[in-house]
């Protein structure tokens, strides 16, 4: 008690005794009870998280009162040589009371003030604003109060009863009455309220309206990763001859993925009004295509799919395996899109404009198959050099006679022709079978490895990505900057567009449909200069 006690220098609840702690009751019974009642896609974790904060400030102070007192029972680290006293004890004991006035603040806030609803989980700018008003405005205000308090008129009537504490402790901090709380609780909440109006504060996730599902890929992806080393993650992916000194880490990478795996998040972008988020499986490439790891990849995107549906989802972007789950799960909400459709308007509108004749090589995909009928039907002849694959497309044309005759079968021709559209398998001596000059065009999702300097190598299907698409500040694999993979864009698309069809398995949606409306909303192709034909790695040129 300070030594002439002023208004308001006891706490409202003080006459509650232990029982205090009900005064939170009403606030944390109501927003249980509207979380439970609540739809699943409706529910607001901002209230939910409160309570649980309420609980950890109270730990932590615990711990901080635990060890402070330990240290004092071994004699070391004591700022003076005296003792704690019964008195103080009695004085200190209700270094909580500062918990429950924040805790109550923080649900008026929560209850009454819109724009506190539904935080995400993290932003930078609220963080740097932060920052700024902390450093700013609220240092300043507090800065002057503290002297004020030192004045003889408020010192006697409240701060006088902080300093009565000699012997201090952690909790000695925060022992003040009521009135110097009320004051204290308003300075500090500039940040805080300030982030929430502009609409830049965070505190929890957020559900996205569109995920980008994708998995690791080379063993030192992990450190390309947006969530890894900035300045790597900022440049298209290529091995660095320092990571190997980093062996170890990424051994025991593969190996606790090889066990165990997981989805995280390592990507928030937000296009016009959408929100969209990325999540890796913690899988790399080369476990994708063993059979001892296919049951748990399944599990992973089967939970990952369940996990987006859950939280409201509209559209998810994902493999060729998102069809698995389809038939057995039709009372899907979300949207399954693997870009397919968009993956070959790229392929097409890649093709320089003169060519007449163009050769297939690689793995025949769905993508691949729909640019060889295309490319048939639009009267340039596809050259392939399989028979296997020859007799496959075929048998698509087989009721096309016409286009069906630009469908070639030679071994001999393709070494006179300059434009190859390649997929993965695509092995060295193929390509040393095309003439010098030729362009290499990528219908997959993985770049050809690059054996000819005097050809051309495109990146794989991918746009540039207009500038109103936020937060981009990491480089999707191996593409450029401010590239993203076709496969990943029309994700974005079929969400702007609202589209209700899935695109998995055979699927395919409407080429020319997809790619007028990737145009319309700014996307474009890429350009030649942001790729270098002589190196492995598309190199942004950076303005």
């Amino acid at each position: 008690m300070a030594s002439q006690p002023g208004i308001l220098t006891e706490w409202p609840w003080e006459i509650l005794g232990n029982y205090k702690y009900f005064v939170l009751a009403p606030s944390v019974t109501y927003n249980t009870y509207s979380w439970i009642v609540s739809k699943e896609n409706e529910r607001d974790f901002t209230l939910i998280i409160i309570l649980p904060l309420i609980l950890s400030r109270f730990i932590h102070n615990q711990i901080w009162i635990s060890f402070s007192r330990y240290q004092t029972a071994k004699g070391i680290k004591r700022i003076v040589d005296r003792v704690i006293e019964f008195e103080q004890v009695d004085r200190e004991k209700n270094w909580d009371d500062q918990i429950i006035l924040n805790g109550l603040f923080i649900y008026f806030v929560a209850a009454f003030v819109n724009n506190s609803r539904n935080l995400p989980f993290w932003r930078i700018d609220g963080l740097i604003w932060t920052i700024v008003l902390h450093t700013g405005p609220v240092e300043f205000i507090y800065y002057w109060f503290h002297r004020a308090l030192h004045h003889h008129f408020l010192y006697s009537r409240y701060h006088s009863h902080h300093h009565s504490s000699i012997v201090t402790e952690p909790i000695t901090s925060v022992i003040h009455p009521f009135a110097e709380h009320i004051v204290y609780t308003a300075i500090f909440s500039i940040p805080f309220l300030s982030t929430i109006l502009m609409g830049n504060a965070s505190l929890v996730s957020e559900t996205p309206n569109m995920v980008h599902l994708t998995h690791l890929t080379t063993p030192e992806s992990i450190y390309h990763l947006r969530i890894g080393f900035a300045h790597l993650a900022a440049s298209p992916l290529k091995s660095k001859w320092y990571l190997w000194f980093m062996w170890p880490l990424t051994l025991w990478s593969i190996l606790i993925t090889w066990i165990y795996g997981c989805k995280f998040t390592t990507e928030r972008n937000v296009f016009q009004h959408l929100k969209l988020q990325t999540w890796a499986i913690a899988k790399f490439s080369i476990q994708y295509r063993k059979a001892s790891q296919r049951k748990l990849v399944n599990s992973l995107i089967e939970t990952s799919i369940l996990d987006a549906n859950k939280k409201g989802v509209k559209e998810e972007w994902l493999s060729k395996h998102g069809e698995l789950f389809l038939n057995s799960r039709p009372h899907l909400t979300v949207r399954l899109v693997d870009g397919s459709s968009l993956a070959v308007a790229v392929g097409l509108n890649s093709i320089p404009k003169e060519a007449t004749r163009v050769v297939l090589r690689g793995k025949l995909t769905k993508v691949a198959k729909s640019i060889a009928l295309a490319l048939c039907r639009g009267g340039i002849q596809v050259f392939t050099l399989s028979e296997d694959e020859h007799r496959e497309l075929k048998q698509l044309l087989s009721n096309e006679a016409e286009n069906g005759s630009n469908l070639v079968l030679s071994k001999h021709s393709a070494t006179k022709i300059k434009t190859w559209l390649v997929g993965e398998g695509l092995s060295k001596m193929e390509q040393l079978e095309a003439p010098k000059g030729t362009t290499f065009i990528p219908f997959s999702y993985f770049p050809p490895e690059t054996w000819r300097k005097d050809c051309t190598y495109q990146t794989t299907p991918a746009l540039l990505v207009p500038k109103h698409l936020e937060n981009i500040d990491s480089c999707e694999n191996w593409l450029p900057r401010r590239v993203l993979s076709a496969w990943r864009v029309a994700g974005i698309v079929h969400a702007m567009e609202e589209w209700k069809m899935d695109e998995v398995g055979n699927t395919m949606f409407d080429v020319d449909k997809i790619w007028e409306a990737t145009l319309r909303h700014g996307f474009r192709p890429v350009p030649a200069n942001l790729y270098h034909s002589e190196t492995d790695v598309a190199i942004a040129k950076t303005k």
